[in-house]
Parts: structure tokens; C-alpha cells; sequence
């Protein structure tokens, strides 16, 4: 049996606008994703059935993560296969092995890192030949991550943020992700938005980031990243602000909670700068990882 293996990345979000809640049930935003250099990989293998099997191998020494990641047909990835053959019109059972390395209900959209995976890897091995914009309009529907992760790179988010285009960056940034023991629900988090926040403007992007981006000016990017969704990820975990207050006083630019948290990342003036700052991050409160990583990084691609 043949099998192709895909890297997918992590996404973080340098600014993050949300508006009013739509008739959708889903809230209108605006963001400008950056993808990492932190990867799940999905290796995908057919079957002679028409099963769709997934399993999970957590790569964290210090993380109990497999037990919140869905082993059924709730798991983002198998739903992505069983939209793609439906569009496809073919049966073929397909395996799947997610080997995660993004932290689980973190923030970082691996549950749609994982979707982009498996739709590229049983585009490949079910020989359907579709273009990454077919995928990404079968990703949209699964989340609004997906379609960006398709892509990566740096790219601005419209509509519930599955509306892509890409941003002109220059350089790379360096990036501090810490990650939570615990993590936190989206659905969550965006209540407790709509209850401190109950009626939001317009969503928008702050242009002096859209410069920094430009620019590749990492000081003036870390002065205007934001995320609406941090104060109500705070509210539901005050534990955090402490944990950003750390890393900024050990010498970060600026730290952020990454989407609904409650990982929070931490942008680098340089490298030298990650030792010094991931031994004080460990003595943060609910600390369960330090990972030094970079960005931005390519979308999910076939590696094997």
C-alpha cells in the first residue's frame, strides 16, 4: 500500500478584529494570519473499504494531549476526507495518522491544520488532481482556518476569517509559543466576548501593521498586534496575564494570546533572545511546553 505523508502548519494571528455576530451564528472578522514552523503531519493511506479510520500520536513529552482529540468522524481531519469523496463522488476508504505537534484546542487552528493535511494527502492518493482553491472551498466549510492553512504564508481573513488574500511580507519573525496545561473552548471564549463586548464595531486591520509586515519591522509589528478575543480569554483564565507579563519583562517585543487561547506567543527581537526568555517562561503559571519557532512557513504540503 502507498501512503502520503503531509506537514500542515500553525497559524497565529497578528491582529484580530472581531465584529458582530452574524445571522450565521458566526461573527464577522477581520485578521491577518501568519503560519509557523510548527507542524502537525497527517500520513494518508487508502483502504480496501470504504472506512475512514483515524489515529493520534501526541510528539510532547510533557503533554496529555490524544485524550481531547476526536477519534471518530468529530475528528476535523476524517470530515474533510468525507466531504472531499463526496465532492469527488468515489467510496475509497482512506487511514489516517495525525502525528501532532500543535497544541491541542490551543488557539492555533490544529484541528484545521490537521483538515488541511488530510484534504491535500487524499487529494494525492485518491488521484483527484483538484486545485488548492477547490480544497479550500471544501475547507471553508469545516472551518474558517482551513482555507487559509491550504495556503500559509501571511494572508488576510475576511467574512468568519475562511475569505483569504495574501499579504506582501518581508523576513521572517521569530516567535516564543507557550502552551497551557488546560486549554480552552472557542465557543467559549467568543460567549464570554459577546458578553463583555455586546455590541462590537465593524471589524478592521490596523494599517500600521499591515506596514510593519511590509517593512519587516519587528518592533513596530509587536506594537500592533492585537486580538479582541484576548481580554475574554483573560477573563476566563486571569492566570494569563501574568504569563504575558512575564515574557515581556524577560525581553519579548510584545506577547499575544494566539485566536480564543489559551497558548500565548511572544515575538522575538532576535534569537539570541529565546534561551534567556524560555527559562523564565517555564516558571510561568500552567506552563505545560516553550517552543521556539518561526514565521511565516508554507502551507500543508506533501513531504513524503
Amino acid at each position: 500500500m502507498t501512503s502520503t505523508t503531509v506537514r500542515a502548519p500553525a497559524k497565529i494571528n497578528l491582529g484580530l478584529s472581531v465584529g458582530p455576530l452574524r445571522d450565521d451564528g458566526f461573527h464577522e472578522l477581520a485578521t491577518v494570519y501568519m503560519a509557523l514552523d510548527l507542524h502537525d503531519t497527517v500520513r494518508v493511506s487508502l483502504r480496501d473499504d470504504d472506512r475512514i479510520t483515524v489515529a493520534v500520536h501526541v510528539d510532547a513529552d510533557d503533554r496529555e494531549e490524544s485524550v481531547d482529540v476526536p477519534l471518530d468522524a468529530d475528528n476535523l481531519a476524517v470530515r474533510a476526507v468525507e466531504r472531499l469523496r463526496t465532492a469527488a463522488g468515489v467510496s475509497t476508504g482512506v487511514d489516517l495518522v495525525i502525528r501532532k505537534v500543535i497544541p491541542v484546542a490551543g488557539g492555533m487552528a490544529g484541528g484545521s491544520a490537521d483538515a488541511a493535511a488530510a484534504l491535500v494527502g487524499a487529494n494525492a492518493e485518491l488521484g483527484l488532481g483538484w486545485s488548492r482553491e477547490e480544497l479550500a472551498e471544501i475547507g471553508a466549510d469545516l472551518g474558517s482556518d482551513v482555507p487559509f492553512l491550504l495556503h500559509g504564508g501571511v494572508g488576510i481573513g475576511t467574512g468568519r476569517g475562511e475569505q483569504i488574500s495574501p499579504v506582501l511580507s518581508r523576513g521572517r519573525y521569530g516567535f516564543l509559543v507557550v502552551v497551557a496545561r488546560e486549554g480552552l473552548s472557542t465557543p467559549q471564549v467568543y460567549a464570554e466576548f459577546d458578553r463583555l463586548e455586546p455590541d462590537p464595531q465593524s471589524p478592521r486591520i490596523a494599517p500600521e501593521l499591515m506596514a510593519a509586515l511590509r517593512g519587516h519591522d519587528a518592533e513596530r509589528l509587536g506594537e500592533h498586534l492585537s486580538n479582541d478575543l484576548e481580554v475574554a480569554a483573560l477573563s476566563l483564565r486571569p492566570e494569563l496575564d501574568r504569563v504575558l507579563q512575564i515574557g515581556v519583562d524577560a525581553g519579548a517585543l510584545a506577547g499575544i494570546v494566539s485566536g480564543s487561547g489559551p497558548t500565548c506567543v511572544f515575538l522575538l527581537e532576535d534569537d539570541a533572545d529565546a534561551q534567556v526568555l524560555t527559562t523564565e517562561l517555564w516558571s510561568a503559571p500552567g506552563c505545560a511546553d516553550v517552543i521556539h519557532t518561526h514565521g511565516p512557513a508554507p502551507g500543508a504540503r506533501i513531504i513524503a
